[in-house]
């Protein structure tokens, strides 16, 4: 049985921190290269410091010259990602930082096992829901997302123009009886503009906004406030720390609540089972969870590279379910074709739908019209409730 009664605390970094300015350039590149060719193949690194991005990586697609013709497009992507974050500053600058591309094409010794239909590398990927929020998020990293995301908003559209593209927040929650009841602390540390804007100034700024983003009731006279709590935050993003995509994966699923199989999501085309397993986890967790089968489910896959079908499915639904694990492992393999080509084709995931995953996490967001966020949807819920 699970514990009823603990504190759990996730956190979240907004889209200008440094790796998370180098998750946005990766999945950038690799929304371009599926919108030339939906089985383009990518898997592109970024690292960004002071005045610089470096990338590189393995790409493929099918005209070897298209490719060498593509390369070139390379730098003003990134460029693009470092205009629309925000940042001008003079030591990191859209439009004067170094881009160093050091793309290649896709090793053949890799392509020859997912040519066959494989996975693209071994692994195991979790996927993980819970009833506590309307997303079936765990509710410290879904409240951690949602505050700067909208601090993100306010900055973009000029309503805060002291605030800057780096962020992180932190979100502390009680829980009684397996239910969250009371927000301990909330640590939000964001860049600013002028060394002359003390901590209080900063709260005065971003507290009405974390006010309306968390549900009435959770905040009391007790929930310990830190902002900027070493105070003066004006260097940010790569120039004030250097960044790398796939740093972030505990923000990117479920800020801790659930376990993470180790492999990142940014920069991966949905061949890669460390994403597309790890999205389809999560599609079939919620819909279990959706189907009112358990409060709670955790779900685990593996792969074999070039092997196609997953070597195990695991099941859990932490006490919460009348229903025996066994059965909900055998409904979802009946259910969904979890194969690597079967989760890209039941998900449509060979489409340009990443970049808008590479900040504020990968789950608990709305499905999109055109296809983003497709493992979010819940319509698989009555029909794992029939097999069942």
């Amino acid at each position: 049985m699970s514990r009823k009664n603990y504190t759990l605390t996730s956190e979240s970094v907004s889209e200008g921190h440094p790796d998370k300015v180098c998750d946005r350039i990766s999945d950038a590149i690799l929304d371009a290269f599926l919108q030339e060719e939906p089985d383009a193949r990518v898997a592109c690194e970024t690292f960004a410091t002071s005045g610089m991005v470096v990338i590189g990586g393995e790409v493929g697609l099918s005209d070897q010259e298209r490719l060498k013709n593509y390369m070139g497009r390379i730098g003003q992507i990134a460029r693009d990602c470092i205009k629309d974050i925000g940042y001008e500053q003079e030591k990191f600058h859209w439009n004067t930082c170094h881009v160093l591309n050091f793309l290649h094409e896709q090793s053949a010794h890799i392509a020859q096992g997912v040519d066959k239909d494989g996975a693209g590398d071994q692994g195991i990927m979790f996927g993980y829901a819970t009833n506590e929020t309307d997303a079936l998020m765990p509710a410290p990293i879904q409240f951690s997302h949602a505050i700067l995301r909208r601090l993100a908003e306010v900055r973009k559209d000029g309503t805060e123009p002291a605030l800057r593209p780096d962020a992180k927040s932190q979100v502390s929650l009680r829980y009684e009886d397996g239910k969250p009841v009371e927000v301990t602390s909330i640590v939000l540390s964001t860049q600013h503009e002028s060394e002359d804007q003390t901590s209080d100034d900063i709260r005065a700024i971003v507290e009405p906004y974390i006010r309306e983003i968390l549900p009435s009731g959770l905040i009391t006279d007790a929930t310990e406030w830190w902002v900027n709590p070493t105070g003066t935050f004006v260097i940010g993003g790569p120039d004030g720390d250097a960044g790398l995509t796939g740093r972030k994966i505990i923000v990117d699923t479920y800020g801790g609540a659930a376990p993470h199989g180790g492999g990142a999501f940014s920069g991966k085309d949905p061949t890669k089972v460390d994403r597309s397993a790890a999205y389809a986890a999560r599609y079939l967790a919620k819909n279990v969870v959706a189907a009112g089968i358990a409060e709670k489910c955790t779900l685990q896959l593996s792969y074999a590279i070039g092997v196609a079908k997953p070597l195990s499915i695991f099941a859990d639904t932490h006490g919460t379910s009348e229903v025996p694990p066994e059965a909900i492992e055998k409904a979802v393999a009946k259910c969904m074709d979890l194969s690597p080509r079967g989760i890209r084709e039941h998900l449509q995931l060979n489409r340009p739908i990443y970049q808008r995953t590479a900040a504020y996490g990968h789950f608990g967001r709305k499905p999109e019209a055109d296809g983003g966020f497709s493992w979010e949807r819940t319509d698989l819920a009555d029909t794992l409730a029939k097999e069942i």
